[in-house]
Order: structure tokens, then C-alpha cells, then sequence
């Protein structure tokens, strides 16, 4: 009797392979026979499911979006109710730093993922997509804030702030408990200027 395959499941099996390639040998390595070899199945599968390299760069974006707001959903549930806009703010920006082993990998990947979206324009417009979300979500935490100034502007310069981090942080440049502290003090001084 043949067994019954999790389509979502073997997705994701393929997925996690790419983002192991993209955060330890790079995304040019994510050749489809590399992926296959990484997931442990054959070619023809990983095409079966993916049928351009690109639908499969598509997806893995996808789900690196995913895996970032499922941490981020987590560390502001973590914080209970009724949580204060800037705990809020600072659970969402925490966890988008590399200070895990689990968030160094996703970050590595997305960056790889992320910055060829800026060469390639098929992947451009998904690329950009997450970033906006991220963006909206940040701009909407300094609207419920009432932070002084403008919150799109509060938002874009503290995210331009956690790319910065976040690439310090995989350079060596910081550890995460510095960039924490860094983005801690960033915070600080906005809530002072209420």
C-alpha cells in the first residue's frame, strides 16, 4: 500500500535545505542538486515540487518571512498581557537579532535571500514585500507608542539600525548582547522624548 505523502511537509523539508546552503556555504550554492542532496531526496523531487530555481528561491523567501514572524508572534505573546507598546517593540526588534544559533541561521539566509532580490528583478518584488511588512508592523508599534515624531520615519531609521546590527552581529563585528544593548539605548532615548 503506498504511503501517504505530506506535501506541506516535504515543501518545507526542501526549504530548510536551502536555508542550510544559504546560511553556511552562501546562496550560489543552492544549486537544485545541491538542495536535493541537502534535503536527502533526489533531483526529480525537489522539480517536482519547485520547477525553476527561481519558484524555489520564491518559496524559500516565503518561508523565511514565516519562520521571522513566528518568532517575533512568539516573543510578544511571551510578554503577556497587558504589554506595554515599547515591551512590544523591543520583543519584535530582539528577535530579529543573530543571537541564537536558530536566529543567526534565518538571518543569514534572509540577507542571502534579500540581497538578491536587489539584482534580480523577478525576486525584487517579494523581497521588498517582507521588508514592508516588517516595516508596517515597526511603524504601527511607534503609532500605538505615541513616540514624538513621525512613526513611518521612527520605524525606518530604527530598522536601518537593526540591519546594521544584525550584519555587525554575523560580521563579529558585536555580539548579540552588544547590538541588544545598542538597539536598547536607540529605544531609550525615543521613549524619553515622549
Amino acid at each position: 500500500m503506498p504511503t501517504k505523502v505530506d506535501h506541506e511537509e516535504r515543501r518545507h523539508q526542501i526549504a530548510e535545505a536551502v536555508v542550510r546552503i544559504a546560511a553556511t556555504r552562501g546562496l550560489p550554492a543552492a544549486s537544485m542538486r545541491e538542495v536535493a542532496a541537502e534535503a536527502g531526496v533526489s533531483l526529480r523531487l525537489v522539480q517536482y515540487y519547485f520547477h525553476t530555481k527561481q519558484e524555489l528561491l520564491a518559496a524559500v523567501l516565503t518561508h523565511l518571512g514565516a519562520q521571522l514572524s513566528a518568532r517575533v508572534r512568539r516573543a510578544i505573546q511571551a510578554l503577556g498581557e497587558p504589554a506595554t507598546p515599547r515591551a512590544r517593540l523591543y520583543a519584535t526588534l530582539t528577535t530579529l537579532l543573530p543571537a541564537d544559533e536558530e536566529s543567526r541561521r534565518i538571518v543569514l539566509a534572509y540577507t542571502a535571500h534579500f540581497t538578491l532580490t536587489l539584482t534580480d528583478p523577478d525576486q525584487a518584488a517579494k523581497g521588498v514585500s517582507h521588508a514592508n511588512g516588517l516595516r508596517d508592523l515597526v511603524t504601527g508599534q511607534f503609532a500605538q507608542a505615541r513616540v514624538s515624531g513621525d512613526p513611518a520615519t521612527r520605524a525606518a531609521v530604527t530598522l536601518a539600525l537593526l540591519s546594521g546590527l544584525q550584519m555587525s552581529v554575523l560580521a563579529g563585528q558585536h555580539t548579540g548582547e552588544q547590538a541588544e544593548a545598542l538597539l536598547t539605548a536607540h529605544l531609550d532615548e525615543l521613549f524619553r522624548q515622549r
